[in-house]
């Protein structure tokens, strides 16, 4: 089964008391790259959150959005430094006899000095809190996979048909590629025959030259890379583990062979089969860079 790298998905539940959203999304990429968002306090599971999505896919940058909200009771409160609050009244009072003016400090006043207040975040399980993220990022991961699965299949169906494609006209090539030597040895009789005028051909040193030349431009062993390349190809498709960078290898030696069959060629008709299959190839190129 193959799996685009490209994808996105969305979980949301409330559990004990938190609204909890989880949204991954991921972009083709060599490797697995892992960026995140969320707020400080829940920093500390970023890193199990990376560790599962990592144990669910291979390749990919993903980046995942964390956020939790409360909605039965505040994650913060507020706690007064009562010592500090005095130390400030002592503070004003000592600065009041001393200037012999009045001291008009209230509560107000004092809170709202530096230090006096601060926000706290309360204290809770991070166990289950977790745990409750987790089943919202497993969430989002089912429809994250969902998306890829389907996209992996769109892919897959191309890259089959181009495939297909490639094998026909390489199929095409190695039916025309005897009549290439006919051809060859017919231009060259015609050729001694304008030299030589009068003269008898030697018909051993025509099929001598038509032999080297049928080495020399012989395909047959590209042809046949060239079929079990694309059987590899199909099986690989057919896998469950990620196989992405084993088909970008398996393309180089498709565009190898092809280079090779047209650098041999010296007929129109193949050199034009040639460049229809690299066409198809780089196409197939274009859609194995976004496969798992």
């Amino acid at each position: 089964m193959v799996y685009s790298m490209t994808g996105y998905g969305k979980g949301n539940l409330v559990l004990h008391g938190k609204d909890i959203t989880v949204e991954v999304k991921s972009v083709n990429h060599r490797y697995f790259e892992y960026s995140s968002r969320m707020s400080r306090f829940f920093a500390f599971l970023d890193d199990k959150i990376k560790k599962e999505i990592q144990g669910m896919i291979a390749r990919g940058k993903v980046e995942v959005s964390l956020m939790v909200r409360a909605v039965e009771s505040s994650e913060t409160k507020i706690e007064p430094d009562v010592l500090l609050a005095k130390s400030y009244y002592d503070a004003l009072q000592t600065l009041s006899e001393s200037l012999g003016l009045p001291n008009n400090a209230d509560v107000l006043a004092i809170s709202r000095m530096d230090g006096v207040l601060t926000q706290v975040k309360n204290e809770e399980d991070a166990e289950t809190l977790w745990n409750d993220v987790n089943t919202v990022l497993h969430m989002a991961m089912e429809e994250f996979l969902a998306m890829r699965k389907a996209e992996g299949e769109k892919l897959c169906a191309d890259v089959l048909a181009r495939l297909e494609t490639v094998e026909n006209i390489v199929a095409e090539i190695e039916k025309s590629a005897p009549a290439r030597v006919d051809a060859y040895r017919e231009k060259l009789y015609a050729k001694l025959q304008a030299i030589l005028a009068d003269r008898q051909i030697d018909d051993a040193r025509v099929l001598t030259e038509a032999a080297i030349f049928a080495d020399k431009a012989a395909i047959d062993e590209e042809t046949t890379r060239l079929h079990s390349h694309i059987s590899q190809y199909r099986k690989i498709l057919a896998s469950d583990e990620p196989q992405g960078r084993k088909l970008d290898f398996l393309t180089q030696e498709l565009n190898r062979e092809t280079n090779t069959i047209g650098s041999k060629s010296n007929d129109l008709a193949i050199t034009n089969m040639v460049v229809e299959i690299k066409s198809e190839i780089e196409k197939i190129r274009e859609q194995i860079q976004n496969i798992e």
